[in-house]
């Protein structure tokens, strides 16, 4: 098995690293950590590469550390920031770090979870002074390199400037690996690219501090083949937490990526070997792949690790049962999810048990009139839970709802409405 740093090059997810000799350092089991600062309550399909890159160090003996950012979440990152973000309460910093903990917990439901950390900055950075990081931090960072850092030139050249608070960022983030390598041995620290500085910032205080040497890795930000960045749709940002972007939905951003864009998030946002993506991409170029295959690879893959095999399925029903002329078998649950994406009516039962067909599709909007409704039944073309109606008589009765709740009326291959009925 190739190691972790040629593992990651092969699948051209390393941008930079701090010293050639990461390679053999990691030849035998290193701890490696990642830093995520909850100023959301949820990560995002961004932050997913961090997290998949992780589990491929965990997978090769590997201890991954998911540091908690409660310290640094107050201070704010300002890379790749163009205006200073709002400051947090301490609740909901300590509210969101409890979201994204479990959500990283959940990707890593089938991994070596022995190899597994989880920390929050908070627990050392709570007990400092001020005085205590300016004398005992502080007097370690020189002013020009500090300056020198992209993210900080160029907030300074804005408008809007920066913030000390902003500046000081790289210190805490600085420290932090030199705490983590000091008492836990950690010795790698990884993040996107924009990340260079505050990684060897950190470095660099660790050298100063103790003479010692730790190493940087960086990998590419998820972007587009046209430079903007993944995860954003009309709606608003792609998240993990399935209450603020569904399975279904999440499934479906992945499943329209662009066909040049689809085998670089194979490599990076799933764990495929290698060979059957360049398998995938020789089919492609040879113009024998029929539309859209390696993107449903890589919406199952993506969705599975994320929202686990139970989620992947919900997603792929979904999209099944929204599809024209489905034959999708309904349940309850599945009808729960698919409320979020289809016109939805809400009757009391009596209203609608012992109603006909007819009655009931135009009460609900389904059809405009009696007469409609009829034609469609003639023409073949009326559904009641994907099963076509042939009686304009039909009625409606208990068996016909789906988990004492539901009923899923059909006009044509394509116009679908779900009916509730009141608790």
């Amino acid at each position: 098995m190739k190691n972790a740093v040629e593992f990651l090059r092969e699948r051209e997810c390393i941008d930079a690293v701090t010293s050639e000799e990461l390679a053999e350092h990691v030849d035998k089991p290193v701890s490696v950590y990642i830093g995520f600062d909850p100023t959301a309550d949820s990560l995002h399909l961004g932050h997913l590469v961090g997290v998949v890159t992780l589990c491929h160090f965990i997978k090769r003996g590997h201890t991954a550390y998911f540091i908690l950012g409660g310290a640094t979440a107050k201070v704010g990152d300002p890379s790749g920031k163009k205006t200073e973000r709002p400051l947090l309460s301490q609740d909901t910093i300590e509210t969101n770090a409890r979201a994204i903990t479990e959500q990283l917990k959940k990707c890593l439901e089938g991994e070596d979870q022995s190899r597994a950390r989880f920390l929050n900055n908070a627990s050392w950075w709570d007990s400092f002074s001020f005085l205590s990081v300016l004398r005992d931090i502080g007097k370690h960072f020189r002013m020009g390199p500090m300056l020198g850092k992209d993210s900080v030139r160029t907030r300074l050249q804005s408008e809007e400037g920066l913030s000390f608070t902003e500046f000081s960022y790289q210190v805490l983030q600085g420290y932090d690996f030199h705490h983590l390598a000091k008492e836990e041995g950690v010795s790698l620290q990884m993040g996107g690219s924009d990340q260079w500085g505050n990684i060897t910032a950190g470095i660099e205080l660790h050298r100063k501090l103790t003479g010692k040497s730790l190493f940087g890795l960086t990998y590419p930000l998820l972007t587009k083949s046209d430079g903007t960045k993944f995860g954003k749709t009309e709606e608003g940002t792609v998240w993990l937490d399935a209450s603020k972007t569904s399975p279904f939905h999440f499934y479906q951003y992945l499943v329209r990526v662009a066909d040049e864009d689809v085998l670089c998030l194979l490599k990076r946002l799933t764990f495929l070997p290698i060979q059957e993506i360049k398998e995938l991409e020789i089919e492609m170029l040879g113009g024998s792949m029929e539309p859209f295959k390696a993107q449903k690879i890589l919406a199952k893959e993506v969705t599975q690790f994320v929202h686990g095999k139970k989620g992947m399925e919900v997603a792929l029903k979904v999209t099944q049962l929204l599809s024209p002329g489905s034959k999708t078998e309904l349940d309850g649950e599945l009808l729960k999810e698919v409320k979020n994406y289809i016109p939805v009516q809400t009757f009391a039962r009596h209203a609608v048990v012992g109603f006909s067909y007819v009655d009931l599709s135009v009460k609900a909007g389904l059809y405009k009139s009696k007469g409609e409704t009829q034609r469609a039944i003639k023409a073949k073309g009326a559904y009641l839970n994907n099963n076509r109606v042939d009686e304009s008589s039909y009625l409606i009765s208990d068996l016909d709802i789906i988990d004492h709740r539901y009923l899923l009326l059909g006009a044509g291959k394509k116009k679908k409405l779900l009916i509730e009925l009141e608790e």
